[in-house]
């Protein structure tokens, strides 16, 4: 276990995040895993007092650690009176309460930390309900345990009636809560159905962009379409869908919608939440796929996003877009044209400037929209 204090505020709770160099992670450098992880727990500005990297050579299905690890945890948290520990990787519900237990400290997993964020940066009312529905969802997993509390807390359900346990009203609660939100979100995608039918109609190309969480997605639609929608160095800045008139020398050539990123990992509660808006990747004539190339593990981005259209059966016609080459020096430069010279198409961009976009507008005004 390796120590690293971090400068803080000072929290409610005595926080620890442990970042886990699982067997099944294969990203190198595992520190760009790490990062990443940190950068999840900034995004929602939770307040920690300590970290630690944890290398998992086996995972056990009761309580993630093994004995082991566990015992050493567990002298850590006692040591250091931590109160709530948050963990990079996704728990079962089974070994979140048992860690619990054993630990004596409250336990976030990655998929519930992943889904406050979306949590937050939800805006429009369809992004909210997406969320909500993602919610339910992860607390009806963790009834038998924390859904209950949970929902206690946040005043879901109040003490339980003649006949009924806690369980059974939460049960019926969720049920009642889940079938409102599909009924809303049913009314928005129909909506959503109308525009795109009459979209389709009058053939207007639609262009899509698409790629891993900050590569830089929502700062490419602002310069190309000269609009303002938000941009901020954090994981999921943007998690509503936004679609913008796109202009070629001065013509007008189609439409472009930026969409919610993509991550390692994305917990499934939320890629089903967000199928309805992610299908309208299968009606863009053309995706856009934005990569970092500033990144160390782009490698491993562009598996996990290729990975992420696969399983949504979406599979249209794809331009890679390296972005931010301004990071890179020309030998770093040199050495990523020889890296992807089996990827194709692709063009090397950076939105500092509508000069780092030749390339991009050079494909998209010789492209054919049919």
């Amino acid at each position: 276990m390796t120590k690293q204090s971090t400068p803080t505020d000072a929290p409610e709770l005595t926080t620890l995040l442990i970042g886990v160099h699982a067997p099944y992670n294969h990203i190198r450098p595992i520190e760009q895993h790490y990062d990443e992880f940190i950068n999840l727990a900034r995004a929602i500005n939770l307040k920690y007092e300590q970290t630690l990297f944890i290398k998992a050579r086996k995972i056990d299905k009761a309580m993630f650690f093994t004995k082991g690890k566990l015992l050493d945890l567990k002298k850590y948290c006692d040591d250091n009176k931590i109160e709530e520990i948050v963990i990079s990787e996704i728990l079962t519900p089974l070994q979140e309460r048992n860690l619990e237990d054993f630990l004596g400290c409250t336990v976030w997993d990655r998929e519930k930390l992943i889904l406050e964020i979306f949590k937050q940066s939800a805006i429009t009312a369809e992004g909210k309900i997406q969320v909500k529905m993602a919610e339910i969802d992860f607390l009806k997993s963790r009834m038998s345990g924390k859904g209950i509390e949970l929902a206690q807390q946040e005043g879901m359900i109040g003490s339980k009636g003649p006949g009924e346990t806690a369980k059974e009203m939460l049960k019926q609660h969720f049920a009642i809560q889940s079938h409102k939100a599909k009924k809303r979100l049913q009314t928005l995608k129909k909506s959503r159905d109308t525009q795109r039918k009459r979209r389709l109609e009058s053939k207007i190309p639609l262009i899509s962009l698409v790629g891993y969480t900050n590569a830089g997605k929502s700062s490419l639609l602002n310069i190309i379409t000269k609009s303002k929608t938000l941009v901020e160095d954090k994981l999921f800045a943007t998690l509503d869908t936004t679609t913008r008139e796109l202009f070629i020398d001065s013509k007008k050539i189609g439409l472009i919608s930026d969409t919610v990123g993509f991550i390692n990992q994305l917990p499934h509660h939320l890629i089903e939440a967000f199928k309805s808006t992610l299908d309208e990747l299968k009606y863009a004539l053309l995706l856009l796929h934005v990569i970092d190339a500033s990144n160390e593990t782009w490698q491993n981005q562009v598996k996990v996003v290729n990975k992420t259209l696969h399983d949504l059966e979406i599979d249209q016609e794809i331009l890679h877009v390296f972005n931010k080459i301004d990071k890179l020096n020309e030998q770093e430069l040199a050495l990523l044209k020889i890296e992807t010279e089996d990827i194709s198409p692709k063009v090397f961009i950076h939105t500092k400037s509508k000069d780092g976009l030749r390339e991009l507008i050079k494909f998209l005004s010789k492209y054919k929209f049919k």
